[in-house]
């Protein structure tokens, strides 16, 4: 039995990036199709294409909110560049300064750094290629874990779907006995009926037979519950597939709806009636649960 996957679930993953010690989360909601949205450090926008693509390899539908944070190290995200030709003209010039006075030349690294433009800190390059992997990874991470939870709701989604087709089953085996049940009494009634009228009198029995044909034909459900079932068996199918079906099965379930309305417009009898708003409850049921499938 392959995986259902629910369209709501959550997922992180933490991880030094270029230094910088970054957090990835994910969370979704329902959506028709895929929507990823991320929302990066700005000096990292350009990671954005990489860690959507990560996220649309694992999952098909759904609104998914990715979210990057990271914590700033002023040491790991600068460098110190030192200006040796400038150093040497700095320790020169002291130099001859001190011999044209007469003075003892003390200079040392530490005096000769402190001079300006010796040593300077930068903002450290970005190695791009390598950011984008490693955020890759780690979004790859936390899409892992987000899978994990997604599976355990899809499991339970399942469960509760296939339970109830079994109710929607009953119920169609019920109408399929009460269907002739019901032309049964419609005859009975039309018998009765045409006593009462005629006080005892003999009455037409072929007119009977027909009449009851012409109300058999109108009121059979015969083809309805036999599609009806097809389309269970086929539900159930995909049950058994995996994720992504929630679009699919939304298209199938379309159809039990337009079956049960059409067993319900054949109804004449009360009791036939309330098994058809059961059913039609069933199957909103369902459809209700549908909506969280990926």
């Amino acid at each position: 039995m392959s995986q259902i996957y629910s369209m709501t679930g959550y997922g992180s993953a933490k991880g030094t990036v270029d230094g910088q010690v970054f957090t990835v989360e994910l969370k979704s909601v329902n959506n028709r199709f895929l929507d990823c949205s991320v929302r990066l450090p700005r000096s990292y926008l350009f990671a954005e294409d990489v860690i959507k693509k990560t996220v649309a390899d694992s999952v098909a539908r759904g609104k998914v909110d990715v979210f990057v944070t990271a914590q700033f190290s002023e040491e790991a995200a600068s460098v110190v560049r030192v200006n040796e030709e400038l150093a040497k003209e700095y320790y020169n010039a002291v130099g001859s300064l001190a011999e044209s006075l007469g003075l003892e030349n003390r200079l040392d690294a530490l005096s000769v750094a402190r001079f300006p433009d010796v040593l300077t800190v930068e903002k450290k390059e970005l190695d791009r290629e390598a950011v984008e992997s490693a955020l890759a990874e780690l979004t790859a991470r936390a899409v892992a874990e987000f899978n994990v939870m997604r599976a355990r709701e899809g499991e339970k989604l399942r469960e509760d779907m296939l339970s109830k087709l079994t109710a929607i089953e009953k119920l169609v085996s019920v109408v399929e006995e009460r269907s002739p049940e019901t032309v049964k009494q419609y005859r009975e009634r039309l018998e009765a009926r045409l006593k009462e009228l005629l006080d005892g009198k003999g009455y037409d029995e072929q007119r009977i037979i027909t009449e009851t044909a012409i109300f058999a034909d109108k009121t059979a459900v015969d083809e309805e519950t036999v599609r009806l079932r097809s389309h269970i068996a086929q539900f159930r199918t995909m049950l058994q597939d995996g994720s992504p079906i929630g679009r699919k099965m939304d298209f199938l379930l379309q159809e039990f709806n337009r079956e049960s309305n059409t067993i319900g417009s054949k109804c004449s009898d009360a009791a036939l009636a309330k098994v058809v708003v059961d059913l039609k409850s069933e199957i909103e049921k369902v459809r209700e649960q549908l909506q969280n499938v990926e």
